[in-house]
């Protein structure tokens, strides 16, 4: 019994002491490699050297480059290869591997899993580092400070600022700023975000060029506009400034009172050439058809005429008074719609060309409907002309030389001319007109005519055309 527990008690010495040698053995092991549960940016470092986990690390590391962006919108890469710059892990691995106590390796047996996250050390070759951001667009176009100016310009919008001394690039700063995302770990900066633009200061004459800007753009700016029905077109910006008086060299002159000089007689040679397109009475018009083409039309007496005089008399003096408002133009004939398009999206179409008439009520066909007009071979031809009803009556005789109609329904539109049934006719459309048409009326079916007498408005227009 007494040799069994010798046995036992040697065994046991043997194993201990092998533990004991193990645990030794590994202590000094881990000396010069990372210890047990090392992980570090997912890759288990146990056993390996610091050098030997920077080769693998520095492989895996996906910043191989920064984007720069410029102004929002376009950006451009600087590769770190080509702009001198270069990156370790050595330096973090060396610290975090003199942090392990080889002799307690045993407390971190149950790691499993990749704990660590580094980010390496960067080095730049600044000399490189500079071509290399110097190269970036921005950087290449930049001017030396004197280069950026003030200057008052005139554009199709009139005079403007241009003042270049605005957000100026800073060089220095684009060089600092994007070292320091770089250091940073960033895998992007923005010029603008990053503070990178800077305003160079005014000399007393470009602070005198602004002061005189803020006049024109003062001067220029009227506030004056002017309401035809449904629109409202601004005077513009562009339009006053040509009244201004410049001199030889092209500056601005001023009065005795060292307000800007400026013409009048160019304030009311404005009004002629911006009013005369609202003059749309008896003008010639292009008018898209309802079978597709675009015909042109002179005359008729629809439309509308403006008083030019009263108009040259109101905005001289509003001009000259700094008053700002929204103006409708006098007119010394008006008719039911304004401005450029006055027929609008209401109105009655005949095509004597094709013997239809059309009603569009708010741009919706109505009605449509074959008619007879003038009677061509006895040369009783109904005119061509856009004019407009401007009369309605029920029950009424149409009279003239050898004849005396009655109709149910009249709406007259140019002189004796007007659109009505004609209850002795059975059939409309086709060329009846050429030879059998009417003393230069419209003639239309029943049923189409009163619906249309009960729809149409004294002062619709009517387009007539062949």
């Amino acid at each position: 019994m007494k040799r069994v527990l010798k046995i036992i008690g040697c065994f046991t010495a043997m194993i201990v002491a092998l533990i004991i040698a193990s645990y030794i053995g590994l202590s000094y092991y881990y000396r010069g490699v990372f210890s047990y549960g090392s992980w570090y940016n997912g890759v288990y470092c146990t056993g390996k050297t610091v050098d030997e986990v920077n080769a693998i690390l520095t492989d895996r590391h996906d910043r191989k480059s920064i984007l720069v962006i410029e102004d929002g919108a376009k950006s451009e890469e600087i590769n770190f290869q080509d702009a001198g710059i270069s990156f370790s892990f050595e330096k973090v691995l060396q610290e975090e591997k003199d942090s392990q106590n080889p002799w307690t390796w045993v407390l971190r047996i149950l790691r499993l899993g990749p704990y660590e996250t580094i980010e390496p050390d960067f080095a730049i070759d600044e000399r490189v580092f500079e071509q290399a951001v110097c190269g970036l667009n921005p950087m290449k176009t930049r001017k030396p400070d004197d280069a950026y100016a003030v200057r008052i310009i005139h554009t199709k919008d009139g005079y403007t600022l241009q003042n270049d001394r605005v957000h100026v690039l800073d060089q220095e700063a684009v060089k600092t700023q994007i070292r320091e995302a770089i250091l940073a770990g960033k895998d992007s900066i923005s010029l603008e975000e990053s503070g990178c633009y800077k305003d160079l200061p005014l000399s007393d004459e470009m602070l005198a060029k602004i002061d005189l800007f803020d006049k024109v753009n003062a001067f220029q700016n009227c506030g004056i506009s002017y309401r035809f029905g449904d629109e409202v077109i601004n005077i513009s910006a562009n339009d006053v400034s040509k009244w201004l008086i410049l001199d030889e060299n092209g500056d601005f002159t001023f009065d005795e009172n060292g307000e800007l000089a400026w013409d009048p007689a160019l304030l009311t040679a404005f009004v002629d050439s911006f009013l005369e397109p609202y003059n749309t009475f008896g003008g010639v018009r292009r008018f898209q058809t309802t079978r597709g083409d675009t015909v042109t039309i002179k005359g008729g007496t629809y439309g509308n005429l403006i008083d030019m005089k009263a108009e040259r008399e109101y905005l001289l003096k509003a001009f000259s008074e700094g008053i700002q408002e929204e103006h409708e133009p006098k007119y010394l004939r008006e008719c039911k719609g304004k401005g450029l398009n006055d027929i609008g999206d209401t109105y009655i179409e005949i095509d004597m060309g094709n013997q239809i008439l059309y009603y569009y009520q708010n741009d919706e066909l109505i009605i449509s409907t074959p008619i007879v007009t003038g009677n061509m071979m006895r040369r009783r031809n109904t005119p061509s002309a856009v004019c407009y009803v401007y009369g309605k009556q029920k029950n009424r005789t149409l009279r003239g030389p050898g004849y005396a109609s009655f109709v149910h329904f009249w709406m007259p539109v140019k002189n004796g001319i007007g659109i009505h049934d004609a209850p002795w006719r059975d059939t409309f459309g086709g060329e009846i007109y050429k030879r059998d048409g009417s003393h230069g009326c419209i003639n239309t079916p029943y049923e189409p005519m009163e619906r249309l007498y009960e729809l149409t408005e004294i002062g619709t227009p009517v387009v007539m055309f062949y």
